[in-house]
């Protein structure tokens, strides 16, 4: 017999010991988004192997689906510098190996995403650092429509892709 492994999202520190960002915001249609100030994710592209994915735990919003490291925008904080940070703390990803090359921004008006695309100028290996991921790993451009990609990042990457052209 077969069994499966149901995981659960680790427990959230208590209101006023976790960053005030970290909440839903709900839109008017009933849409739940996630970062009260905004979100912002890194595209991470090395010319020579493609992009840097990360593949979501099944606890997280749309988990099992592929998407680029990221998450909450703190209060005050730049959608770059949220998108550093957020890949650092899930990836390991080196900021002082990149080079930031643009910026795609989702607005709402009452939630906005940003992605930032940086160049990584070094080699470096991403390690998943934190438990919101299975798996995080280089892909060629070609093999990223293949995989499962969370609506969000699937809905901007015929532009971001065509951008890396």
């Amino acid at each position: 017999m077969q069994t499966s492994t149901v995981t659960f999202p680790p427990p959230l520190p208590p209101f006023g010991k976790r960053d005030e960002g970290d909440a839903w915001v709900e839109g008017p249609n009933g849409q739940r988004f996630w970062g009260k100030f905004g979100a912002a994710g890194l595209l991470v592209w090395r010319r020579d192997v493609g992009i840097l994915l990360q593949h979501r735990v099944a606890w997280s919003h749309f988990g099992g689906t592929w998407g680029i490291p990221g998450g909450a925008r703190k209060k005050g904080e730049s959608a770059i510098d949220g998108a550093l940070r957020e890949a650092a703390e899930e990836a390991t990803v080196p900021s002082d190996h990149l080079r930031i090359l643009h910026t795609l921004v989702l607005d709402l008006g009452y939630w906005s995403y940003t992605t930032v695309v940086a160049e990584a100028l070094e080699h470096f290996d991403p390690v998943m650092a934190d438990a919101e991921s299975n798996e995080v790993r280089w892909v060629a451009i070609d093999d990223v429509t293949g995989l499962d990609l969370h609506p969000g990042f699937a809905s901007a990457w015929p532009e971001l892709r065509e951008y890396l052209r």
